[in-house]
């Protein structure tokens, strides 16, 4: 039966020690990151995916509308010319 040397069973458990600590430290560090890139992105005031589906929403229906008005102002003007 080997036996164990205390030392590298102590340096063994400092090392485990010590990353658990790093992980939990990076852990920490993430949480903050985010934390923050969320509070930057709160402050831009950008507009949420509804009110860009609703702006969108809007802007097909006047685009529908201008065809429309084109068409009639194309058709009044062919109307005009043959009655010249």
């Amino acid at each position: 039966m080997a036996s164990t040397n205390p030392l590298l069973d102590d340096i063994a458990g400092l090392m485990t020690g010590a990353l658990g600590a790093a992980r939990a430290a990076g852990e920490e560090a993430r949480t903050a990151a985010q934390a923050r890139v969320r509070a930057l992105i709160a402050d831009m005031d950008l507009a949420g995916r509804d009110e860009v589906e609703a702006l969108k929403a809007i802007a097909t229906a006047a685009l529908d509308r201008v065809d429309a008005l084109e068409a009639r102002i194309a058709a009044l003007e062919a109307a005009k010319s043959t009655e010249s």
